[in-house]
Formats: structure tokens, sequence, C-alpha cells
């Protein structure tokens, strides 16, 4: 590795220096970014770099932090490492918003970085405050706008020791539960005279994966062996792509059946006769013996669809007691805190070894699988057939949408509401092909795509929403950024003109509710013309449809532009809700 001193010469070498450098020494390619005037020491050091021809991470500007930080989530999971977010104090990290809940949820790595306001008044250090606005950006507290939802925050306190801040912050961002990290420097700081020495990244890698102990490896499959009804859960274990085969493997040897619950990665094939949906409700009071793989609800407490008192349960998670939500529980018999990946290895090499299960019992389980997996794509083949009244339905967009995307295609999925019909008529059988934010800030999408299309560039990508999500995403800035980084995506809106999942709780919650007491609250009628906003801001093809004829030829001529090179946005009129 060339030492930064090689090539800094006799040229001042500051603390912005050995940030940058620590960013690209780890490995961080893109810098998604909303700089501002407390990041005057990083542009001259990304100025310096580009005059010396040093690699350093690429700035991706983001006219809006939410977008920055939603590109680098979908970065990440799309390739697997961790991306950087450079955002302003304090009014642009509450800017990012929910896009920290997200990553946290999402357990997702996100090195961010924030300035803070210059800590000198009259000018005793280079960065000093010169405008009213770096009086106004000086609060008590800066870090507390994020700590609830970061794993690690810090501020740089001398230029002596910034790369190890920046190693540390990956480490812990890249470690088992990942998450965001939050580091901050004020101008002062920044401008420091720093050693400009590489640092062996080598020793700071993230911990290693955990594993089961060695009595529950032999616990779960002698209880899966002897099951009448067994059942694995899951929703993230596809995020180590590597999982999905070991998923298989164990779940073919002893014929479990899985469902993903609400999935945000692609866990298990969708078209392998033990796949069961994408709702445990059907079967959780049925099955006697429970596998719950990295889930964060599985099940919902109150409702009636709850395991059996009697059936024996299994939670094996990176986060199996979700540390971070004050008030979660689901009981088990068991909790491991374990790598998916690590516990399904550990339980296929003892199945090696093991006395075969009983040769009549998986068949008998096999059969009966494959036939509720038929019947239940059999009834989501008949809610996918085209709309006999021309009204659209979730069912038909996705149905259309079948015939234009391929088994590669990134499917980027914030619909909500519109969801189950995304996982039943366009079945992800490739690992790394599906992906939700993991938590419940809407927004999401937009920024999540760019940064999916960055990291797989010769992939297409498909961002799915509703219109009130559509909304937060800062439409102008996704499209803008899409277009500048040539970052081309296809969007598909339903767009029901309101919040239905809104509506949808009243309705739970209030069955016998006052008449229309819920429309005022929750209708975004008249639409927006969402396509629009995105062709006057990143020049996206744009098309708007409003019968279900003209759905087919409108996301042809949509995706055949996307791979042109242009993003598109198809605002599918659904029935107003």
């Amino acid at each position: 590795m060339q030492r930064d001193s090689e090539v800094i010469g006799t040229k001042k070498y500051t603390a912005s220096d050995a940030l940058l450098s620590g960013l690209q020494e780890a490995g961080v390619s893109y810098i998604f970014g909303n700089l501002g005037s407390d990041h005057a020491g990083i542009i001259e050091s990304l100025a310096k770099a580009a005059a010396d021809g040093r690699p350093m991470p690429a700035v991706v500007l983001c006219p809006h932090e939410g977008v920055a930080i939603a590109a680098a989530h979908g970065y990440a999971q799309v390739s697997g490492k961790a991306q950087a977010v450079f955002v302003h104090v304090d009014v642009g990290t509450q800017n990012m918003g929910g896009g920290i809940s997200n990553a946290l949820h999402g357990r997702i790595p996100v090195f961010i970085f924030a300035g803070l306001t210059p800590y000198t008044i009259e000018g005793e250090l280079p960065g000093s405050r010169n405008r009213p606005a770096t009086f106004l950006q000086d609060v008590p507290d800066q870090g507390s706008i994020v700590r609830q939802y970061v794993k690690w925050d810090y501020s740089i306190r001398t230029g002596k020791n910034v790369k190890q801040l920046v190693q540390r912050a990956m480490q812990i961002a890249e470690s088992d539960p990942k998450g965001p990290v939050y580091l901050t420097g004020a101008r002062e700081v920044l401008e420091e005279d720093a050693v400009p020495a590489p640092l062996p990244v080598a020793k700071w890698r993230p911990i290693a994966p955990s594993a089961l102990p060695e009595d529950g490896v032999a616990e779960i499959v002698a209880a899966l062996m002897k099951a009448d009804a067994p059942l694995l859960v899951t929703s993230y274990s596809g995020r180590n792509i590597a999982c999905v085969a070991e998923l298989v493997r164990f779940c073919e040897r002893l014929a479990i059946p899985v469902v993903e619950e609400r999935p945000i990665h692609m866990n298990f094939p969708a078209d392998h006769p033990l796949h069961m949906g994408y709702q445990a409700s059907r079967f959780i009071s049925e099955a006697d013996v429970i596998v719950v793989l990295d889930c964060d609800v599985p099940w919902i407490p109150s409702s009636r669809q709850c395991p059996n008192p009697d059936s024996r349960i299994f939670y094996i998670d990176v986060d199996p007691l979700k540390e971070s939500i004050p008030l979660w529980y689901m009981p088990a018999e068991r909790f491991f805190k374990a790598d998916a990946t690590a516990a399904l290895t550990q339980l296929n090499r003892h199945l090696d070894s093991a006395a075969p299960m009983d040769d009549n019992k998986h068949a008998e389980r096999l059969a009966r699988a494959r036939e509720t997996h038929e019947e239940l794509r059999r009834g989501w083949n008949k809610k996918a057939q085209a709309p006999r009244d021309g009204v659209i339905t979730p069912e038909w967009i996705t149905a259309c949408l079948r015939e234009v995307i391929d088994a590669d295609t990134i499917l980027i999925n914030e619909a909500v509401t519109s969801a189950t019909a995304i996982f039943h008529n366009l079945p992800r059988t490739k690992p790394g092909t599906l992906f939700g934010s993991g938590g419940s800030s809407l927004g999401w999408g937009g920024g999540a795509a760019i940064g999916s299309k960055l990291a797989a560039p010769d992939r297409d990508v498909v961002c799915f929403t509703g219109d009130g999500a559509f909304f937060f995403s800062n439409p102008s800035a996704v499209y803008w950024a899409s277009r500048r980084y040539h970052a081309p995506f296809l969007t598909i809106i339903f767009n029901n003109q309101g919040w239905n999942a809104t509506q949808e709780n009243f309705k739970r919650i209030h069955p016998g509710g006052a008449a229309g007491a819920i429309g005022d609250c929750v209708s975004l009628s008249p639409s927006s013309d969402f396509a629009k906003i995105a062709e006057a801001a990143g020049d996206a093809f744009a098309r708007t449809v409003e019968h279900a004829d003209a759905l087919q030829t409108a996301l042809a001529d949509a995706m055949r532009a996307v791979r042109e090179g242009r993003s598109a946005v198809v605002d599918v009129r659904m029935a107003a809700i």
C-alpha cells in the first residue's frame, strides 16, 4: 500500500485527509453526501487527492440527506459492504430522519459523518465561526439526535487518531448485529495536522460469526426429526447469499416447510416445493416444532394465529432478544445468538453423521408440503388474471411486470399494503434479488434503488412504492441523482390515492367507527402527477396508466427506457381507497 506521506509530499496533511484516506483503506467506494459549510476541509482534501491522482471514495451528491442514507443502505445490501454518508451538522443529521431507523432495524452497516459547528468564535483557530448559521447550529448534544438509532457515536477530538476512529467505527458497524455508526467533527479539528501513515486494516476486522452451542445443535435436530408438523420461519437469513444454499440443504434433508414472513431478503427459492408462502399465520398454530431463523416478528401475539402452547420453539438470530426494542418478546424454549449461515452449516454437519430420518416420515412431510405449495400457487394465479372491468389491481401489475424482468432483476420493495402481490407474482429464486428496508420509515425505496444500481450496474433494478411513500422519498432529489450518476431504475407506483395502511389499522381497531370518519385523514386525492415530477427533475421516462389494458405496453416501454440509460416512473392508478 502506498503511504500517504509518499503522495502528500510537502503539502499539509490534515485530519480531513486522514478521514478520507481511512475510508479508502477500509474499502469504502462511495460517500453519499449533502455537504455544507462545515465540510470545507473535506472538500479541500478531495480536491488535493484529485490533483495528486490519489484514489478516494467517489462522492455522490444527494440533494436530500434522506436519499443519501437510503442509497448507502441499498448499496450495502447488494454489495455487503458499508458505505459512507456525509451530512451537515444538526440540521443535516435531522434530515436523515427515518433512514437511520431503517438502517438500525434492517441491520445495515453505514458510516455516517456529520460536521459540528465551530467551537471558536474570534478566529482563534482555522475554521472558526464566520457566518450567522454557525451560531444557530450550536446545540448542546448533537449526537443525541441519533443516539437511539446508532450502534456507536463519537466526536473527533484530535487529528492524531482519526484513522483509528474510522476503523473502530467500521469494525462496529460491520459486526453483527450490523448497523449505523455516527462520527462528528468540527471545522477546527478537521483542519488540524495529522500523521500521514496507513493503518493495518486487517487488524480491525468485524467480529467473527457466532455459532450454536453443540448441545443446541443436537437438540434442534432431534426435535425436528421427531416432529409431526415442523415449520421454519425466516425474514432476513438471506442477507448472506451463502445462507440460502445451506438453508435449502437443511430443509430438504428433514422435509421442513419454510415460510418467508414479510421477507426483506430472498431467503429460500420461491419455486421450491417446501416454500409455504409469506404468511406464517396459516401454519403457526398447527406446528409442533418451530424454528425462527432471523425474523423480527414471526407472529403477532395479539392475534388468534399464535403457536400452540405445547409447541417447541427455537429462536436463532444475530439479535434474538432485539435489544434495541424496549418491549419485545416471543416466548421460546431456547434462544440462540448465532449467525444463520454458521448455524445452518453446523446443523448440516450434524446431519452428516446422524442417523437418517425415517424415510416414510420424510416422504409424508414432503408430499404434504408439495400439495400445500401447489394449492397456494393456484390461488395466487387466479388473482393475477386481467381485470374484466379494467380496474388495475396489484396482482395485475405484478403479473404484467413478470414479462419484462428476469431472475437476476433486483426488486426494491416498499409497497407496504401491495407487497403481498409482489411476493406472489414475482417469485424470487436467486439470492440477492429482493430487498426491503427492514424498518418502518417510508421514503427509502428511491434512494435504495440508486445505491443498488451503483452496486450492480449490469443488473436491472425495479423499485415498488405506494403514492404515500413516493411523497416521502424526496423524488426530485432521487431522480436528479439517478440521472447525474447514471443509475437508472424503474419505479412502479401502486397509486390508490391514499394511506391504505392507516385505513386498515383504523378498521381493525375501530371496526364500528363512525362512517366516513377516516376519509379526510387518509385520502391523497386528487393525486399528484408523480411521473411528471420525475421527468422534470431527472429526465425520467414518465407514464401514468389508468386502465388495465394499457399496462403491459407501458411497462415494456418503461423497461426499455431504463435499459437505454433513463430512469422510468410508471404511476399506476388503482381503485382509490
